[in-house]
C-alpha cells in the first residue's frame, strides 16, 4: 500500500472545492424584497424584546446607580455645608475669645500700670515728706546757727569796736555805748 502524495489525480482531488448548491437565487437575504415582511416581524419582536429586557433590567439599574450617586453627592454636599457651617461657628467663637483676651489683657495692664503710678505717687509723696521733713530740721539748724552766729558777731563786733577805738585812742570805751554803736549799726 504504498501511496503517493505528490500528485494526486481524478475527481477526488477537487470534491470539496465547489459548493453543492442547490437552490441558489443570487442576492444579499436582507435586501431581497421576498423576506421583508418576516424581517420586519423578526426586527419588531426583537426590538420590542429587547426594549422590555433594557427598561425591565437594565434601566433600573442604572436608574438605582444614578439615583444612588445623586444622594451620595447630596449627602456629601450637605456634609460639607455642615462642616462649614461649623468652622465658622467655631472661628466665630475663636474670634471671640481672642477679642475676650485682648480686652483682659488691656485691662489686666492697665490695672497693672494704675497700681504702678499709685505705688510711685504713694513712694514720691513719701520721699517728698521725708525731704521737707529734713529740710524743716536743716532750716531750723541753719536758724539756729544763724542766731548763735548773729549773737557771736555782736559780741565779736563789740569786742573789735572796743579795741579799736581803744588801739586808735588809747582810751577804753565803754561797753554800753560800745554796745549801743554796734546794736546801732546792725540794725541798718
Amino acid at each position: 500500500m504504498a501511496e503517493s502524495h505528490g500528485g494526486a489525480k481524478g475527481p477526488a482531488a477537487g470534491a470539496h472545492t465547489e459548493a453543492d448548491g442547490g437552490h441558489h437565487s443570487g442576492g444579499f437575504p436582507p435586501f431581497e424584497s421576498s423576506t421583508f415582511a418576516s424581517q420586519l416581524v423578526s426586527l419588531a419582536i426583537f426590538f420590542v424584546l429587547l426594549y422590555v429586557i433594557v427598561s425591565k433590567l437594565a434601566l433600573p439599574k442604572v436608574g438605582g446607580a444614578i439615583e444612588a450617586r445623586q444622594n451620595k453627592i447630596e449627602g456629601d454636599l450637605a456634609e460639607a455645608q455642615k462642616l462649614k457651617d461649623q468652622s465658622e461657628a467655631a472661628l466665630k467663637a475663636y474670634e471671640g475669645e481672642l477679642a475676650s483676651a485682648r480686652s483682659r489683657a488691656q485691662a489686666i495692664g492697665n490695672e497693672s500700670r494704675d497700681k504702678a503710678n499709685a505705688q510711685t505717687d504713694a513712694e514720691r509723696k513719701a520721699l517728698e515728706a521725708q525731704l521737707a521733713a529734713k529740710l524743716a530740721e536743716a532750716e531750723k539748724t541753719i536758724a539756729s546757727t544763724r542766731t548763735a552766729a548773729m549773737s557771736n558777731v555782736r559780741g565779736i563786733a563789740a569786742d573789735a569796736a572796743g579795741q579799736i577805738v581803744q588801739q586808735l585812742t588809747g582810751v577804753i570805751p565803754d561797753a554800753a555805748s560800745v554796745n549801743a554803736a554796734v546794736d546801732a549799726s546792725l540794725k541798718g
